[in-house]
């Protein structure tokens, strides 16, 4: 079996848990680790080379895809559409609001290295992505909701981290009960942003930090806070550490409508997850392999979930998936 080589750009949670999850694929192995940190800092929970994230350079054509595990804030606005112009990539960009510009900024570099740039890949957007557009299209009188939590957003937490004076955060989305128990009652609310979901924060700030400061640019924060009741509390390292080490998420897809004989239906999509990196790794990593045979097949550009066949992702062959899973 040709083995799909897969880099790391950024070695945090999500780096490690494609590590982990290409342990499980025995059709990927990791090649390297790109930081912009000191490589001989970086320990990798598997044996693998870490290299400057400037010299990613030397591994064109030693690289089939390259895995970018950095946050959305900051980081892939950057760096998708920098590294796709040496290789092709996934990313797990998450700011919905700016998907569009994202997307824009990654096909013209992707076209112009004939490379493949699979972005928002993940659970949302992502495996969420496609359940509203295939609950949507089943059920054409209905609404669709989608509700995240309770769970640690690995993107908001990053965006609390870069603030200024901010050492360590974690953020939790909350959805709203009541909202969650109308819709599968079938009464098909209206709801705004801030009746679904609520947002509680955990900051541990630098020692003499602003921490009124801190406080109102998370609630003031466009895109991440700005639209939801925010809660924030502020705690010790200790704390953090003992009650908030873990990184679990999850959440549901629903589409409620019905028939023109008026039935009623109900569609529903759900995840519970032990850790939210690492299993949003595991679907970087099934996207790797469908990355790598689109661009086998000549297609270049930026792609999303949406743009890409289920029969890609299996590491089974199609005949395999058509006994085994049609």
């Amino acid at each position: 079996m040709d083995k799909i080589r897969i880099g790391i750009v950024g070695y945090g949670n999500l780096g490690r848990g494609v590590q982990y999850a290409s342990s499980q694929n025995p059709d990927t192995e990791i090649v390297a680790v790109f930081t912009r940190r000191d490589p001989a800092s970086v320990k990798t929970v598997l044996p693998v080379k870490v290299e400057k994230y400037e010299d990613m350079k030397n591994y064109v054509g030693k690289i089939d895809v390259m895995i970018l595990c950095g946050g959305s804030a900051t980081d892939l606005p950057k760096q998708s559409a920098e590294v796709v112009s040496l290789f092709n990539i996934v990313d797990s960009f998450d700011t919905h609001a700016k998907i569009p510009e994202h997307f824009s900024a990654i096909d013209k570099a992707a076209k112009a290295s004939a490379h493949v740039g699979a972005m928002s890949v993940g659970w949302d957007p992502g495996l969420f992505s496609l359940a509203r557009i295939y609950f949507g299209a089943s059920l054409a009188d209905g609404n669709s909701y989608t509700f995240w939590g309770r769970g640690v957003s690995q993107g908001h937490s990053d965006a609390i981290r870069r603030i200024e004076g901010v050492e360590d955060a974690r953020q939790y989305t909350v959805p709203v009960e009541s909202a969650l128990e109308r819709v599968r009652k079938g009464e098909n609310p209206e709801l705004t942003t801030r009746e679904k979901h609520t947002r509680e924060c955990y900051v541990v700030a630098k020692e003499g930090a602003d921490k009124a400061r801190i406080e109102k640019e998370i609630k003031e924060m466009p895109n991440y806070f700005a639209d939801y009741d925010t809660t924030v509390h502020f705690i010790s390292k200790e704390e953090l550490l003992r009650d908030h080490a873990g990184i679990p998420h999850g959440g549901l897809v629903l589409r409620s409508g019905k028939s023109a004989a008026d039935n009623k239906f109900l569609m529903e999509f759900s995840l519970k997850l032990d850790s939210n990196p690492e299993f949003t790794s595991s679907v970087l990593v099934a996207y790797a392999r469908a990355v790598y045979r689109l661009h086998k097949e000549g297609k270049t550009g930026a792609v999303t979930v949406f743009d890409i066949a289920p029969k890609y992702l299996s590491v089974l062959s199609e005949e395999e998936q058509r006994k085994q899973l049609l």
